[in-house]
């Protein structure tokens, strides 16, 4: 353990920094306009409750890293709560996830391009940014790195510019001289249907997917035990962001215009007059939205090398130079671009709902993992075992609420088929393995 707090050079607001950088993403940027369409204003109760139960799992991960860091995060501590098979099935679990957000984020970003490119159909434009995104994690991690730290500050200053140009049309500084007449958002809380509330729950929490990424980063703290401290100031300040923003969104454009054919930003932006904000905006959407694909691509990549690593999957994909992904993992993550590619040829109209909301259910599930183990592992009083409570159930709400939709269901039957399949692997590996130990 000694080693793990020697190379760690991060302070604790450094970390809350990479922290908002890593999460806001397309999530945020389209994925909410499936929140929005579902849920009318009360979008900002599910942004809130999101936030609420998003901090309960970071508060678990971190509770943890904080009393035994691991380079393992919470694959380690699955493993340690339930044994090997809850290691290898949440390492599947996660890279299932990772695979499926970097789906969708490449999908947004080809309905992005189309705001310029409307002509060109998306799998020809998701193709182009594939290659893009492959091209830089081939070039190696101080890439990627440098990107991450570059593009966190472009997305923060993108919702920031939204805002602050949202108070201008308001208060008629900009956009045709008089200030609008604001009708509040909480007037009409429910003006959508009461279920709409459950189904958007799960895209609220999607738009925090990649507090995981703290917990693996934890061991680059000077001190683990500021992990908790990190992510607290980094959730109350992208909850308050979040909401802020969305209040803005539907104060400034009809609920019902939105759609996922663009961002909701746009929608908001493009019923005032002001011709160049819009494409400035989009502009700086398809930056943010690159910087969190390649950001899965690289997790997707290096995930399956450490699976590998570990034994929990092939050892042909442990190969790599140093600094560089290996051959083998580079081949897979490819192999996964060209499925989500042909699917949005077959499934163009519905890709992005359907892509989503599996990504969205599979990050949940990789969740309840973390209460779970942080309730079998450090769990001793009545709080505890009350906040682990609130955490699950609120993760169970979101993922029921995808049962009474169509469109949410087939995103549900699709996650589905992931879990039966790591189920199967880890029911052959725990026969092949049968005296492995913890």
């Amino acid at each position: 353990m000694a080693d793990v707090h020697k190379k760690g050079k991060l302070a604790w607001w450094q970390l809350s920094f990479i922290g908002i950088g890593c999460i806001i993403g397309t999530g945020f940027f389209l994925g909410s306009s499936i929140a929005i369409e579902k849920a009318g204003p009360a979008v900002l109760l599910a942004y809130l409750l999101a936030g609420i139960g998003t901090y309960i799992v970071f508060r678990s991960l971190a509770a943890m890293t904080a009393n035994h860091p691991e380079k393992g995060s919470f694959r380690t501590y699955a493993k340690q709560a339930f044994g090997p098979w809850a290691g290898f099935s949440n390492g599947w679990v996660y890279w299932s996830s990772e695979m499926l957000i970097m789906g969708s984020q490449l999908t947004a970003l080809a309905i992005f391009a189309q705001f310029w490119f409307s002509a060109i159909p998306l799998w020809m434009l998701a193709c182009v940014f594939a290659v893009l995104g492959l091209l830089v994690i081939w070039l190696g991690v101080q890439q990627v790195e440098r990107m991450e730290n570059v593009f966190g500050l472009i997305k923060i200053s993108a919702i920031l510019m939204f805002i602050l140009i949202a108070i201008l049309a308001m208060t008629g500084v900009i956009g045709g001289g008089k200030p609008q007449a604001v009708t509040t958002p909480m007037s009409t809380l429910f003006d959508g249907e009461w279920s709409g509330l459950w189904i958007a729950l799960l895209y609220a929490f999607y738009a925090f997917g990649g507090i995981e990424v703290m917990g693996l980063m934890a061991n680059e703290l000077k001190d683990p035990k500021d992990a908790p401290k990190s992510g607290t100031l980094m959730l109350i300040v992208l909850t308050c962001v979040y909401v802020v923003a969305f209040y803005f969104v539907i104060t400034l454009a009809s609920w019902k215009n939105i759609s996922t054919e663009e961002s909701p930003f746009l929608t908001a932006l493009t019923e005032y007059s002001f011709p160049w904000v819009p494409h400035l905006f989009n502009s700086v959407l398809i930056i943010a939205g690159f910087s969190t694909m390649v950001a899965s691509l690289y997790a997707v990549t290096t995930m399956v090398m450490t699976l590998s690593e570990e034994g929990d999957a092939p050892k042909i994909f442990v190969e790599k130079e140093e600094g560089k992904v290996s051959k083998p993992a580079f081949l897979l993550t490819i192999s996964v671009v060209i499925l989500s590619i042909i699917l949005a040829v077959l499934l163009p109209d519905r890709i992005f709902e359907y892509v989503t909301t599996a990504a969205g259910l599979m990050l949940l599930y990789n969740w309840a993992f973390i209460l779970l183990s942080y309730r079998k592992l450090m769990v001793k009083g009545k709080k505890g075992t009350a906040l682990v409570f609130i955490g699950i159930s609120l993760i169970v709400v979101a993922v029921t609420g995808t049962w009474i939709d169509s469109m949410t269901r087939i995103g549900f039957l699709v996650s589905l088929s992931f879990l039966v399949l790591i189920a199967v692997a880890t029911w052959v590996k725990q026969n092949k393995t049968p005296q492995s130990g913890a």
